[in-house]
């Protein structure tokens, strides 16, 4: 056993972690785990004598010898194998990984991104757990006598999540946006709006069915639909799912498989739902949002329907953001993204006094979450406070 703990290198026991996580794992967590593992590994190395260049070397790890599927088919492709075989060769051993020095050299590797700039709080922290876990694994099967990590004074950057206020549209900006969207892009105007009007995540409007939108009889014009989320369907690409394709659905967070989670859709919302639904007929396969449009842009009733990339509607949204605002607004991180519709949702919500523990259920958050995101965008906490404190001081010096 202290044998085989020695001679093992990190390169091997990484890829046997891969092999380890990568059948329960989603394509998602897959490609997360290569990143995080490719990223530390670049930080490992024995020695720089005949060292690949780096993108060489990112190339091999992150597109073959960290994906399982790829690695099990067989030998690397020419472009990686002298690659591989130098890496198979030349990262340090598990006996050199309770040296202190090395573990914050990896820990200060998860600091940036690969092209040089730095890594946000939260990546940092998704692929430290990643690599802590990896050696975890090397506890668990006797290669490491303690857990490495446990020994180092290394403090990860503070994760700042707070919603900066400046990217919440207010809502005549907001249906400023969506009725551009109807003149650029007709088909997608209900997918932004349920962002808009629902707070609903991109991934969560791609995986719904024409079926799962809920909208009242059309007699009630104040009257409020409902969506019946059961899924979400997430881009990962192709070479991290099971089946090839470049995305995959999956249930609810935290819920069962059968578990579906309601969320509200204003008046507002239902007209324009329903217009979509006049317009435009559901996917092959049921889905409410597919696309629509063949080479250069084009649009055809019958296209084949399959998941709207990420690359469209994020291109869509550019093109419409620079249309419709001024330049001082576009020229500002107003609305810069079409996730920033569900924080302009979220944050309308607060602003009008729902409790909550109601806005977290329909957005899917837990409050604790919610409240520190969305710290920033709640208006009028800090003066409704002042007053109440002034209040319970004037009541007191009024006392007799």
């Amino acid at each position: 056993m202290v044998r085989e703990q020695n001679s093992r290198t990190w390169y091997t026991h990484a890829c046997e972690f891969v092999d380890m996580k990568w059948p329960r794992a989603s394509g998602k967590h897959r490609k997360g785990i290569a990143e995080s593992l490719a990223t530390v590994t670049e930080a490992l190395l024995a020695t720089d004598r005949g060292a690949p260049s780096r993108k060489d070397i990112w190339g091999a790890l992150y597109g073959w010898a960290f994906k399982a599927n790829e690695r099990a088919g067989g030998p690397p492709p020419a472009k990686h194998e002298a690659t591989v075989r130098w890496l198979a060769e030349n990262t340090v051993r598990l006996s050199a990984m309770a040296d202190p020095a090395i573990m914050r050299k990896a820990l200060d590797a998860l600091l940036l991104k690969i092209d040089g700039t730095a890594a946000a709080a939260s990546t940092v922290a998704r692929k430290r757990v990643i690599f802590y876990g990896a050696l975890a694994y090397a506890v668990e099967l006797g290669r490491l006598p303690a857990h490495p990590l446990h020994g180092v004074k290394w403090i990860a950057p503070q994760n700042d999540d707070e919603v900066d206020r400046r990217v919440v549209a207010n809502p005549t900006q907001a249906e400023r946006l969506l009725a551009g969207v109807r003149q650029d892009t007709p088909e997608l105007e209900g997918f932004f709006a349920g962002m808009y009007y629902s707070g609903l995540r991109p991934k969560k409007l791609l995986h719904v069915l024409d079926a799962h939108c809920e909208l009242p009889d059309q007699g009630n014009p104040d009257a409020w639909g409902w969506w019946h989320l059961s899924g979400a369907t997430v881009a990962v690409g192709e070479g991290w799912t099971d089946d090839g394709t470049a995305h995959e659905s999956r249930q609810l967070k935290h819920r069962g498989k059968k578990s579906t989670r309601r969320v509200p859709i204003p008046p507002e919302g239902v007209a324009v739902l329903r217009r979509h639904r006049e317009q435009f007929r559901p996917g092959r396969d049921g889905r409410m949002f597919v696309t629509r449009r063949g080479p250069g842009g084009r649009y055809f009733e019958t296209w084949p329907g399959t998941t709207i990339p990420n690359n469209s509607y994020t291109t869509v949204w550019a093109r419409v953001r620079e249309k419709v605002l001024t330049p001082a607004e576009a020229a500002s991180p107003l609305a810069g993204r079409p996730y920033d519709l569900r924080h302009a949702c979220l944050s309308l919500w607060l602003n009008a006094g729902v409790a909550p523990t109601q806005v977290a259920e329909w957005a899917g958050n837990s409050v604790r979450v919610l409240l520190k995101v969305y710290a920033k965008c709640i208006d009028g906490q800090e003066e409704l406070a002042l007053r109440r404190i002034r209040a319970a001081l004037k009541l007191h010096n009024d006392e007799p």
